[in-house]
């Protein structure tokens, strides 16, 4: 037994701290504060000034090619004889489907191989946050980044449109169908690339992973889809467009709007149109349910 005059001399000093006294909201808000976060973060914004340069790069590449179109469509239209958009909504995130790739690349990594690395996020939460609320929140930051920069473009020209006289009706349905497969496309490259960046706490060799996956599954689809157009197989192209994003989203297109295809066999048939728009939900649902998956291994 200590005597008195061993006791610690520790001294505990007021320094008027007080404990937080104001509501505390549900997991609904915190939910919203950490989308918000991450959707900022997508862009850099709230970061250093290193981290806005690249994701600022590719949307104002987007932007550029559909104000060039823009243009040439309000001053040139009557000299062109044209009645429609250069490019059609459609066909545009094909087009710029290079700039997609490296967005959703070096963002994915930045939201989930950054959290997994370090065991930690950037907000200070009231209250627990459940890990599937976690991971469908990190999903759909990426989703609505990833909508933004291809949806965005296809506003510009759709605002073009209209101040080139084009049919209001038909070039907002065009418009409205684009919109849906901006957010088809955006949900499944989301969902791939986070999967992907949950893989490994290294940035570097996720974005690289992402990259190649999409490049290459792009790259042999469309070859796979030339030859068998050569050979008049168009049933194996119509088959060999489900394993890239971008031919399946656009037969989604094809099939539900009747949309211009990007791709020398897109679906033909409701069978195929069915079987495109299943593939895109497994393609979705399967991301989230990998992920969930994923995270029940994180301590």
């Amino acid at each position: 037994m200590s005597s008195p005059s061993e006791r610690p001399s520790g001294v505990i000093h007021d320094l008027g701290y007080r404990p937080y006294t104001g509501p505390r909201l549900g997991e609904g808000a915190v939910a919203w504060s950490f989308l918000i976060t991450g959707l900022r973060n997508t862009y850099g914004l709230g970061r250093s000034g290193r981290s806005k340069v690249l994701p600022m790069i590719l949307l104002a590449t987007m932007l550029l090619p559909a104000l060039i179109l823009v243009g040439v469509l309000v001053q040139a239209r009557d000299l062109l004889g044209l009645d429609s958009q250069i490019v059609a909504y459609s066909t545009y995130p094909l087009t710029t489907q290079l700039v997609i790739s490296v967005f959703v690349a070096a963002q994915a990594p930045a939201l989930v191989s950054r959290d997994l690395r370090f065991r930690t996020i950037t907000l200070y939460l009231a209250r627990p946050m459940r890990r599937s609320t976690y991971v469908l929140v990190r999903l759909a930051s990426l989703a609505v980044a990833t909508f933004l920069l291809i949806g965005a473009p296809l506003l510009l020209m759709y605002v073009g449109g209209v101040l080139a006289d084009l049919p209001l009706g038909r070039e907002t349905g065009r418009f409205l169908g684009g919109l849906v497969g901006a957010l088809l496309l955006a949900a499944c490259l989301a969902g791939l690339a986070a999967v992907m960046a949950s893989l490994t706490v290294r940035r570097g060799l996720a974005a690289a992973g992402v990259i190649v996956v999409l490049v290459v599954t792009y790259t042999v689809v469309s070859t796979i889809q030339g030859i068998a157009t050569e050979t008049d197989h168009d049933t194996v192209g119509q088959v060999a467009g489900l394993f890239s994003p971008y031919t399946l989203v656009n037969g989604v297109q094809r099939f539900l709007f009747d949309s211009p295809a990007a791709t020398p066999t897109p679906p033909e048939g409701t069978g195929m149109g069915l079987l495109y728009l299943v593939a895109v939900a497994l393609c979705v649902l399967g991301s989230v349910g990998a992920l969930l998956l994923r995270y029940r291994r994180v301590d």
